[in-house]
């Protein structure tokens, strides 16, 4: 999978002023595999139950800690993720905190902290227009017809299936959301 470095400069930049970064953006756009390709990052998934075991004691998690980088994958997943995050910004400043989620409505109704001042956030759009030509897209027309996602413009072909599936979700879970 291609990296994409412009928006891991943009992390770095939000570090410098808060030590959370909430990347957020539409399903599939590379969120996870950006939050996986950070160097020296304790990666854990947030859709697992190991992950919720390990993080019940978030001080106790967070002072095992050796990296300087934590990643919590999908934190909208945990039963409290705004206490989670408070006490990891708190209690342990230095350390640097990536959250990411992937439906910023479902996520946003989980937090009872708006942890302000604590966190920025990052918007990871879909393939922007000067970053086609890493994914073997030349043509703009081709970006548009295959939607901007990494794992289509990284396809061989054009993948109707996968576009549709994308929409219906999209629709399904945050349109709904919205409307609710």
């Amino acid at each position: 999978m291609i990296k994409r470095p412009l928006w891991v400069a943009r992390i770095e930049r939000a570090w410098e002023r808060a030590s959370i970064v909430w990347l957020s953006g539409v399903r599939r756009v590379g969120k996870t595999t950006l939050a996986r390709s950070l160097p020296s990052a304790r990666y854990l998934n947030c859709d697992l139950p190991s992950a919720a075991e390990l993080l019940g004691d978030p001080e106790f998690f967070f002072a095992s800690v050796r990296e300087p980088i934590v990643v919590l994958d999908e934190v909208h997943q945990l039963p409290d993720p705004s206490r989670l995050l408070k006490i990891g910004a708190d209690v342990f400043p230095k350390l640097k905190i990536l959250a990411t989620g992937s439906s910023t409505l479902s996520a946003t109704s989980k937090f009872r902290d708006a942890l302000t001042g604590r966190k920025r956030e990052v918007y990871l759009p879909p393939v922007l227009a000067e970053e086609t030509p890493a994914f073997g897209v030349m043509d703009m027309r081709e970006r548009l017809l295959r939607g901007g996602l990494p794992q289509a413009l990284l396809s061989a072909e054009r993948d109707e299936e996968f576009f549709e599936e994308w929409i219906d979700s999209f629709f399904a879970r945050d349109v709904q959301d919205l409307l609710l």
